[in-house]
């Protein structure tokens, strides 16, 4: 394997932890803000109300981690494609 064949491994392999990264981050903040947001009073079980009122926070945040995810991917394939992270 040539040296930029090697860093381009490389940078695939840190953009995909990065991403795994970012899904355990989006999973907490999801669980963190949507329950406080959504569920007032926890309980055993969550009214209908409670389950409309989480399923859309999590839509809004799973579309906002995929617009910044999209955009960041696109930022990064722009970089790898005019040597932006060559040495």
């Amino acid at each position: 394997m040539d040296s930029e064949s090697v860093k381009k491994a490389i940078i695939r392999q840190v953009i995909m932890e990065a991403n795994v990264q970012n899904s355990r981050h989006l999973v907490e903040k999801i669980n963190e803000n949507c329950f406080d947001k959504c569920i007032a009073k926890p309980g055993s079980s969550i009214s209908n109300g409670e389950k409309t009122c989480v399923t859309q926070c999590m839509e809004k945040y799973m579309a906002a981690w995929n617009l910044v995810n999209q955009t960041y991917m696109r930022r990064v394939q722009q970089e790898i494609n005019s040597g932006g992270f060559s040495s």
